[in-house]
C-alpha cells in the first residue's frame, strides 16, 4: 500500500468534488472514505487509474450522503453530474486548495489549522504539536472550522500570510515528522513564488531550501539524529544552499523585512559557516531579536536563548532561558545542553534523561536518551 501515493493524490480529488459542487466538509468525508476503500482494496486489486478510482470512489460515496438529506430531484441532478468513467485531468489543485481554506470567514488560525488537517495530510495530534495546544482543543478548533464553511461556496480565496503559514507548517512537518512532506512544501511554494512577487513568499522559499539542503546530514547510518553541530558539512546540498542564499539577499533588498526573511537569514548564517566553530553567533542572536520582534514566539525567544549560549556563554544562555515558561517544548534539552556546556554534566544529565520522556518522536527521544548515558559515563570515570 503507498501511502505517499495516497497523500498526493487526495488535494485533487478534494479539489474534483469541490468543484463539482460538493461542499467543503461532505466532500473531505467522502474523500476520507475512499481512502480508507483504497487501502482495502488496492493490495489485492490495483487499479491502473488510481486517481480516476479515488474521484469515482469518494463521488459515490458523496452522493449516498446527499441522497439521505436531500429532495428527489436534487439527488437526480447530483446523479447527472456523476463524472464520466475514464482517466481524471491531470490538474494540479493543491495550491487553489490552500488559498480556498484560508476561507475569509474563517480566523488564520482556524484556516490553518483545517487546511493542515483536509488537504496537508496532517493528523490532528501533529497539528495539536505544532501550535503548542493539548489535542483535543485542536480538534475542537477544526470541528469548529468545518462547521463554519459547511454549506459556504469556496469564490473567495484567503490571504497569502495564511497560506504561507499552512506550508511552513507542512514542511516543518515533513522535515521532522513521521511523514515525508518537505518536498511536496518546497514544490507548492515554488509554484506560489512564480505565481506571487512578495518577499515574504520568498524568505519562505528561501528557509525551506536552506533546511533541506542540510537533511542529508541530519541523521547516522542507523538512523539516529545528527546535531547541527556534529554533521558532516560535505554532505550539505550546495546547490539548495546557494539558490536559497541568493533567493533570500533579492527578499531582503527589497526592506520589507518579515519572519520568514528573519529565519532564512539564521538558516543562511548556519549554512554559510565552513565549521561549527566559526557560525557567526553573534549575527544569529540579533536576528533572532528581529525575530522575536516580528512574531513574539516562545519558540522564537527559547531559540534566541540558545544562541546567547552560544553567543555570550552558557550562563548568559541559562539565564535567558530562566525568563521563558519551562513547560515549553525541547525547554528541558535545551537546558540539559546549556549545563553541559557549563560542566554541570549531573544536572545536564537529568535534564537530557527528563527530555527524552517529552519528546515528540521516537527518532529525538532516543537521541537525547543517549545523550543522558553519555553524560552518566563520563562521570563514573
Amino acid at each position: 500500500m503507498n501511502e505517499i501515493l495516497l497523500r498526493s493524490l487526495t488535494p485533487s480529488v478534494l479539489g474534483i468534488l469541490v468543484r463539482r459542487g460538493a461542499d467543503f466538509a461532505a466532500a473531505e468525508d467522502a474523500v476520507q472514505d475512499a481512502l480508507v476503500k483504497a487501502v482495502h482494496v488496492w493490495p489485492a486489486d490495483p487499479p491502473r487509474d488510481p486517481k480516476g478510482w479515488l474521484v469515482t470512489v469518494a463521488w459515490h460515496r458523496f452522493l449516498d450522503a446527499t441522497r439521505a438529506d436531500t429532495a428527489r430531484r436534487r439527488r437526480e441532478d447530483l446523479v447527472d453530474e456523476e463524472p464520466a468513467p475514464g482517466p481524471a485531468p491531470a490538474v494540479d489543485d493543491t495550491l487553489q486548495l490552500y488559498f480556498l481554506c484560508a476561507h475569509p470567514s474563517l480566523t488564520p488560525s482556524s484556516s490553518v489549522a483545517l487546511t493542515l488537517r483536509a488537504v496537508g495530510g496532517l493528523t490532528t495530534r501533529q497539528i495539536a504539536q505544532a501550535y503548542l495546544v493539548p489535542e483535543a482543543t485542536m480538534a475542537q478548533r477544526i470541528s469548529r472550522a468545518k462547521r463554519t464553511v459547511s454549506g459556504v461556496r469556496f469564490d473567495q480565496p484567503g490571504d497569502v500570510a495564511t497560506v504561507l503559514r499552512v506550508l511552513y507548517l507542512v514542511f516543518n512537518e515533513g522535515y521532522s515528522g513521521d511523514v515525508d512532506l518537505a518536498a511536496e512544501a518546497i514544490r507548492l511554494t515554488r509554484q506560489l513564488a512564480a505565481a506571487i512577487d512578495h518577499p515574504e513568499v520568498a524568505g519562505l522559499l528561501a528557509l525551506m531550501l536552506l533546511h533541506h539542503a542540510r537533511r542529508a546530514a541530519r541523521t547516522a547510518p542507523d538512523g539516529s539524529l545528527v546535531t547541527l553541530a556534529e554533521q558532516d558539512r560535505g554532505r550539505w546540498d550546495t546547490e539548495s544552499i546557494a539558490e536559497g542564499i541568493e533567493i533570500l539577499q533579492a527578499a531582503l533588498a527589497r526592506d520589507r523585512l518579515g519572519e520568514f526573511q528573519a529565519q532564512a537569514a539564521i538558516a543562511a548564517l548556519h549554512a554559510d559557516a565552513p565549521t561549527a566553530e566559526e557560525t557567526d553567533w553573534v549575527q544569529i542572536v540579533e536576528w533572532y531579536d528581529e525575530l522575536s520582534r516580528l512574531t513574539d514566539s516562545p519558540v522564537v525567544r527559547l531559540n534566541r536563548a540558545v544562541a546567547v549560549g552560544e553567543a555570550d556563554g552558557p550562563r548568559a544562555g541559562l539565564a535567558a532561558l530562566a525568563a521563558l515558561d519551562d513547560s515549553l517544548p525541547r525547554h528541558t534539552a535545551a537546558a540539559a545542553y546549556l549545563h553541559e556546556r557549563d560542566g554541570d554534566l549531573a544536572t545536564a544529565a537529568r535534564l537530557y534523561a527528563e527530555a527524552a520522556h517529552k519528546a515528540p518522536n521516537l527518532a529525538e527521544r532516543d537521541h537525547l536518551t543517549r545523550q543522558a548515558a553519555r553524560l552518566n559515563a563520563r562521570r563514573c570515570r
